[in-house]
């Protein structure tokens, strides 16, 4: 029997594996990583420094631990070099397997800013516990950090080392923190937040030249700005990985392009995760949250067991991890921001922000703080007509 192979093990590969384990507990399985395989929860990544958490205590189980539990053969330190669709073989850099059924889970890459300087190369980014351990390293007696991006995981880190005590600057063109997720009433009230926790703005401008200087490093800014630090981080977007799909001639956007049961365009090859481009509200698009992956891992999983299975993705709220300023969001399609418009409330001390389209139906919404009922409140809400009277009147201008 062939087996069904898995190309990696974030939470994207092994939520496959352990929903693929409850409907089949025989076929073999096996799953390639080229790290070490240990299970850590990624979102963890950018608010483990106030709590002072060590690489290793973010890991929840190892790769032989899984491997047991899963009766899987994990095969750690092994890179997938390419895909024979026609012969259904994986390339790897320990060998061929041939597959009955494949699941691509590679995940997304940071995407290198193109930055004039000498210590251009310097900037750090964080997208596996090995870049965080290897920040942790770095951080080590160094108090100054400049982060470039902020959206949302440049604010999660931001808040994070700030409250560790760490001098931190923000760096982004847009006019305010989380401009593309969040309401303005919303990203201002985070920027005020943030700024109240010691983080410096510099928004609407960009890094230009990234310099060594004299006991660190200077950053020098479109706008003029000149900033002093020790540390650059960037956290300006990830990039689906494409590499091993592209090299297997499979059908691709900005990610893997799969139709609504998780099938790229391959027989018997399926993917998710940030390395995908799912279908919703009629556009495609990657979409880097747990939500959709979990929902795209069930109906995989149903279809390795031989039974297809449409992905179920239910509008979820995006939780962000900024304590300063606790929010969840859930912005609008993309295609709706140009003819919509926001109403913005205070109602029991929290600021919502409703997102209405032209027919005057809710599409989208954002709290803060935020509040698990309130938020199922909002999501029953979505796709309904706005209600004209408000609860509390107490209405503010978009």
């Amino acid at each position: 029997m062939k087996p069904v192979i898995i190309i990696g093990s974030g939470q994207a590969g092994y939520t496959v594996a352990r929903e693929f384990r409850k409907l089949d507990k025989t076929t073999p399985m096996f799953i390639i990583t080229a790290d070490d395989g240990g299970f850590y929860a990624k979102p963890m990544l950018s608010n483990a420094f106030a709590q002072n958490k060590q690489p290793d205590q973010l890991v929840n189980q190892t790769a032989l631990q899984i491997a047991v539990q899963l009766d899987a053969h994990i095969m750690t330190g092994t890179r997938a070099t390419g895909i024979d669709t026609k012969d259904q073989l994986v390339a790897t850099s320990a060998g061929s397997f041939a597959y009955g059924k494949l699941v691509i889970a590679v995940g997304a890459q940071p995407i290198r800013l193109a930055i004039d300087g000498d210590a251009a190369s310097e900037v750090l980014s964080i997208n596996h516990i090995a870049d965080y351990a290897h920040f942790r390293s770095r951080l080590t007696g160094q108090s100054r950090v400049t982060i470039l991006g902020a959206g949302l995981i440049g604010c999660e880190f931001a808040d994070d080392l700030a409250g560790a005590g760490h001098a931190v600057t923000l760096v982004d063109p847009g006019p305010l923190p989380l401009s593309s997720l969040a309401a303005p009433a919303l990203a201002q009230g985070l920027r005020h937040a943030l700024e109240d926790r010691g983080v410096a703005m510099h928004l609407g401008t960009t890094a230009a030249r990234i310099d060594r200087n004299t006991g660190g490093i200077r950053v020098a800014l479109a706008d003029g700005s000149v900033l002093e630090t020790d540390i650059v981080l960037s956290a300006v977007r990830l990039r689906p990985d494409l590499r091993v799909a592209q090299q297997a001639g499979l059908s691709t956007n900005r990610g893997i392009l799969i139709d609504a049961f998780g099938r790229t365009s391959a027989a018997n090859v399926y993917a998710l995760g940030d390395c995908a481009e799912y279908t919703l509200h009629g556009e495609t698009r990657p979409m880097p949250y747990i939500a959709p992956l979990m929902a795209a891992a069930r109906a995989i999983a149903r279809a390795l067991a031989g039974e297809h299975t449409a992905i179920e993705l239910k509008p979820s709220p995006v939780i962000v991890k900024t304590p300063s300023f606790p929010l969840a969001l859930l912005p609008p399609p993309p295609h709706a921001l140009a003819s919509g418009y926001w109403e913005t409330s205070l109602e029991e001390e929290r600021m919502i922000c409703r997102f209405y389209d032209p027919r005057e139906v809710m599409t989208g919404f954002g709290l803060a703080p935020q509040e698990a009922t309130l938020r199922q409140e909002l999501l029953a809400a979505l796709g309904k007509p706005r209600i004209s009277d408000l609860q509390n009147p107490q209405t503010l201008a978009a």
